[in-house]
């Protein structure tokens, strides 16, 4: 090169002077690109980690920033969720180059409240774009750049609530001089200026029974008056509640409605304060038990449910308008229409699919239309029913969940005794209506139609355990709303199941593609007999130890022989005979019936065959495990439940799974919702699910769990037990 430079003259060193800036500048760009991360999207939000500080100095401690931008009309979680919900978390990984001891916790800003349930469910959050800043002290003997590589868990709502993962990486230079981030240093600035400050007055809470009041006086509060809300740390207090404030001279009182029947010795929060002019004032109080502290009133303000101004008040569930009404219907009708594939509805379409040959083979579109608007009907009429009685049931206090119906040996019993003998009628031992000759005349008679809702009730009935989790997420978000909300979201699951043989019935030309009736009908007639003795063997084994399992097996076997009596009826023996077998088939009914209306000598066993034998589940023994620190995973889950079934055997009975439960120090808790459970009920309700399955996830010692997607993979799982 110095050869070459030499042959070019003097001209060529001001050439080589720039190249070398040139390159010490791309150096410089690099190491200050290092300590910039693009964002990285989780799916409703974009998400990074910011610094105040190009390059630190040794052993100063910084300011770091966990930066969310959300979607419009999603949100995450304060430190206290409120009623549902749980807040990020940030999990350092093996990469980082500085110890865990370095990280100090998230300062949290003020939250936005979130009202899910109108007096009834509440929620602290932020939506928009928020940012989580915490300290970080880099070690006094640090000579080169740090790593920080980190995984991100949050959960971000919006009619529904998906749980989000994101792993982050950030470098940061360290040098002789601070250098600051000029993009960065000013988001986290304003991040920390938002955090409630300490309360510099003095804060009591008095204990009065039905309502807890907490007084603040002196400090930013004194002489203010507004609108006042107190934010709670822990879940002392009800939080959809009203806060009626009264303000004073020298501050406030609020009062509150307590969660529990004895005060805090402490209760930790931050309060509120918003003019009817200007910003709020927020501190951060640590309220002891105490007097009501003088100078707190005099003017009355109302502190109710909604929020401040300045926040927008929405209802996380999205029924707030017509939109999020029509999106959960959207979802009800998907879920019906999936439900028509699901294994424990097909036995009952298939008779469905042979009425429907036959309406074909008459040639007579009205015989078709009939028959398929009264299947509607009879689906939407047991769909409509069920709907006002879980209404009915919510009206007195109770907890309904989908395919509650199954919940009662006597109706499992009822329902498998009616496979039986649709069974026995498809192979032909004994006839409904008339006969498959006389096809045309049939299907326009009395039998005929009344056999077309029928088989719409018979649907929809089974197809109850079979919801999935699209019905899961619109059941699960009316199940506070006004009654017609309600009833419209279970009509349009039933329209969903419904849907297929409706449209087969009335667009022209779509029923010419069915095939003709013939001898393979009567085949295949007999055989779908045996899909129909499969439901309702599975319906026996959903009464598990229940004295009506044994009773249901051999009453099906003394119904067949009465039925069978029944075809044998004739000439001079036939009183004998029908009388033998109308006694036959009502004790093969009776006998189930009443053993399933007894109580079992003793709960049923969990509904899980897991080799490691996960014990039964409790609130007690829940904080018990969390108490000695341990995690716990907690399974809610039925024997009727067909989603419940699946990820038992696809995911909680794998070997990998359970050896991630043990090295994590994960206890497995079984919560069996076969039999009604005034405690498995209230947890989910807790929790906002509308029934089976439910996943809680407890990290060792904490006290609110993470809630798992209703449909786990061994990976999902095992990526969440390795964070612990």
């Amino acid at each position: 090169m110095f050869l070459i430079c030499q042959g070019v003259g003097d001209n060529w060193q001001p050439m080589i002077r720039s190249f070398l800036a040139l390159l010490t500048a791309s150096i410089g760009l690099s190491a200050i690109m290092a300590a910039h991360a693009d964002p990285v999207d989780g799916g409703h939000a974009r998400v990074e980690l910011v610094s105040e500080r190009e390059t630190a100095t040794p052993g100063e401690t910084l300011w770091l920033g966990l930066s969310f931008e959300m979607d419009p009309n999603w949100h995450i979680y304060w430190l206290n969720a409120g009623d549902a919900g749980i807040p990020p978390s940030i999990r350092w990984t093996e990469d980082t180059s500085l110890e865990p001891s370095a990280f100090g916790d998230f300062r949290w800003p003020l939250p936005e409240l979130i009202p899910v349930v109108e007096d009834e469910i509440m929620d602290y959050g932020y939506s928009g774009t928020v940012v989580l800043p915490f300290p970080v002290t880099i070690p006094a003997g640090a000579d080169d750049a740090v790593r920080l590589s980190a995984e991100v868990n949050y959960l971000i709502c919006e009619e529904i609530c998906i749980p989000e993962t994101v792993e982050l990486e950030l470098f940061v230079d360290v040098g002789e001089t601070q250098v600051p981030d000029r993009a960065n240093a000013g988001r986290i600035a304003a991040a920390l200026a938002d955090v409630p400050p300490p309360f510099e007055g003095q804060a009591n809470l008095t204990n009065k029974g039905e309502r807890w009041v907490l007084s603040a006086t002196g400090g930013a509060l004194a002489g203010l008056t507004g609108e006042a809300r107190f934010f709670p740390e822990t879940h002392d207090i009800v939080h959809a509640a009203a806060q009626p404030a009264t303000f004073g001279p020298s501050g406030l009182s609020l009062e509150l409605v307590p969660d529990s029947d004895t005060a805090p010795e402490t209760l930790r929060g931050i309060l509120r304060v918003h003019p009817e002019e200007g910003d709020p004032v927020a501190v951060n109080i640590v309220a002891g038990q105490g007097d009501v502290l003088g100078g707190t009133s005099g003017v009355s303000a109302s502190g109710g449910s909604s929020p401040g101004a300045g926040e927008q008040e929405r209802n996380a569930t999205g029924l707030a308008g017509p939109g999020g009404i029509v999106f959960l219907m959207s979802m009800a009708l998907l879920g019906g229409l999936i439900l028509n594939l699901m294994p424990c509805v097909l036995p009952v379409l298939s008779i469905k699919a042979i009425g429907m040959v036959h309406a074909a083979a008459s040639g007579e579109r009205g015989v078709l239309r009939e028959h398929g608007l009264l299947y509607t009907a009879g689906v939407l009429v047991c769909f409509g029913a069920t709907a006002l009685v879980f209404l009915s049931l919510r009206a007195a206090g109770q907890f309904v969940s989908l395919g509650f119906q199954l919940q009662y040996p006597a109706v499992v019993a009822v329902l498998a005794l009616v496979m039986v003998l649709i069974g026995l009628w498809l192979l032909g031992v004994f006839s409904i209506g008339s006969s498959i000759q006389g096809v045309g005349s049939g299907l326009a008679a009395r039998g005929g139609r009344f056999g077309a809702f029928f088989t719409g009730i018979l649907a929809a009935v089974v197809g109850a355990p079979c919801v999935g989790p699209f019905v899961g997420v619109a059941l699960g978000a009316v199940l506070d709303d006004p009654w017609p909300v309600v009833v419209a979201v279970f009509l349009a699951l039933g329209l969903g199941l419904a849907l297929p043989f409706l449209v087969l019935s009335f667009v022209p030309g779509l029923h010419r593609s069915l095939p003709r009736p013939g001898p393979w009908m009567e085949r295949l007639k007999q055989a779908f007999a045996f899909p129909m003795f499969l439901t309702a063997a599975w319906l026996i084994t959903v009464l598990g130890t229940h004295p009506a399992a044994s009773a249901t097996a051999f009453g099906a076997i003394i119904l067949a022989a009465g039925v069978w009596l029944f075809g044998l009826a004739g000439g001079r023996f036939r009183p004998l005979l029908l009388a033998a077998g109308a006694a036959l088939a009502l004790t093969g009914i009776v006998w189930p019936v009443s053993a399933g209306l007894r109580e079992p000598p003793e709960k049923a066993g969990t509904s899980s065959d897991l080799a490691a034998s996960p014990e039964e589940w409790s609130p007690e023994k829940v904080a018990e495990l969390t108490a000695e620190g341990r995690g716990v995973f907690v399974d809610f889950t039925a024997s009727w439940c067909a989603t419940c079934q699946v990820n038992k055997r696809t995911t909680l009975t794998r070997a990998s799974v359970l050896e991630a439960m043990a090295d994590a120090n994960v206890s497995f808790l079984v919560a069996d919702f076969t039999r009604p459970d005034d405690a498995i009920a209230a947890e989910l309700k807790k929790y906002g699910s509308p029934g089976v399955p439910m996943y809680l996830l407890y990290a060792p010692g904490a006290s609110e769990p993470e809630v798992l997607p209703v449909l786990l993979s061994p990976d999902l799982l095992k990526r969440r037990l390795a964070a612990f």
